[in-house]
């Protein structure tokens, strides 16, 4: 296990900028999750982690010591690809025994094979160490990688999106096995995604990057519930959260769109001046009596929800509903909103105005 800490971190490949003075603290044994777009510098931060990238500026710090000039063999860390990267030639076991053969490594055969069939239990593949590599499903081979990276017994585990390759469901499934070893290991887990899902499932806590910058680092629920920006605000959430200009009138909410009035609580900024409301699809609510009214754009049924697409006047609002409520296409409903659970952005500079 290991406390990880990126000081300053900078890298440019050529004329691109990959990452820009990037400060992290990842806590020994903790689960944390990079979460961004492509080419947002998950990867770059994930191999300069590993040793496999050197910053052009700032420090690299395993337990309080300096590594950044350290190769990746003496970081003793461990890397788990979205490709499997196994020798197809080889059996389950070969793979998970080859890592334990290395001239760096002194270990009993007797040593291996306990290692091997401790790691095969844990992850549920005792059945398959005898068979091909290039006979396993691609769920099997992803176990059989992450094998490979326990059996070591690295100080971090080091995932760059591995459930990325797999169907919905097989990552579902994954997603339970992986946080189920992070607790029975109680390793140090960096897991890189581009999948919001994954990041507020898994995480104990998750960064947001963007173009090379670290938006915002919390729990999922601070991630969610309290975004330091606008861009965190859409970045999580299925549907992101709902942004929708206007300005701030005698402590209500006056919208652009369709120049409604709804209420809000502890309202921040100016009388009078422009804000980006912020509210979740989940508080929006259909109300016969509400102040607002919409069209309905679009229905998607997810079995015990509705997710609803409200057009008002061309600016589109997502509302969560049950499953019983009866809606279609083109149907003119009134709407509110939970005024407690409205957030407050400035419309030039994206900040959530209810943070210090």
């Amino acid at each position: 296990m290991a406390n990880i800490t990126l000081q300053g971190i900078s890298k440019k490949f050529g004329p691109n900028t990959a990452l820009r003075g990037l400060d992290l603290e990842i806590k020994d044994g903790e689960f944390f999750v990079l979460l961004g777009q492509t080419g947002a510098g998950k990867t770059t931060t994930l191999r300069i982690i590993a040793g496999l990238e050197k910053p052009d500026a700032g420090k690299v710090l395993i337990d309080g010591q300096d590594a950044t000039a350290w190769n990746a063999a003496e970081r003793d860390v461990a890397l788990v690809l979205q490709q499997y990267s196994l020798y197809p030639r080889l059996t389950v076991r070969g793979n998970l025994e080859f890592p334990l053969k290395s001239r760096t490594q002194n270990f009993t055969p007797e040593q291996i094979k306990e290692r091997v069939d401790r790691v095969a239990e844990t992850l549920q593949i005792t059945r398959l160490l005898d068979r091909k590599v290039e006979r396993l499903s691609g769920g099997e081979m992803q176990r059989v990688s992450i094998g490979r990276a326990i059996v070591r017994e690295p100080r971090v585990f080091l995932m760059d999106e591995p459930l990325s390759a797999l169907d919905a469901n097989l990552r579902d499934v994954l997603r339970v096995e992986l946080k189920k070893l992070h607790s029975d290991l109680g390793a140090t887990f960096v897991f890189v995604t581009h999948d919001q899902v994954e990041a507020m499932s898994m995480g104990d806590k998750v960064g947001v990057l963007n173009h090379g910058k670290l938006v915002q680092v919390g729990t999922p629920t601070e991630i969610y519930s309290k975004p330091r920006n606008t861009f965190v605000a859409r970045s999580v959430g299925t549907p992101p959260m709902n942004l929708l200009d206007g300005t701030l009138q005698a402590g209500n909410a006056v919208l652009d769109a369709g120049k409604f009035t709804l209420p809000v609580t502890s309202p921040h900024g100016t009388e009078g001046g422009k804000v980006s409301f912020g509210i979740r699809p989940e508080d929006v609510v259909l109300d016969e009596n509400g102040p607002a009214t919409g069209k309905v754009f679009d229905v998607e049924n997810h079995g015990v929800i509705k997710i609803l697409t409200l057009d008002i006047n061309g600016t589109h609002l997502h509302a969560t509903v049950s499953a019983q409520v009866k809606v279609q296409i083109d149907q003119t409903v009134k709407f509110s909103w939970k005024p407690e659970k409205v957030l407050f952005f400035d419309q030039q500079t994206g900040r959530n105005l209810g943070l210090d």
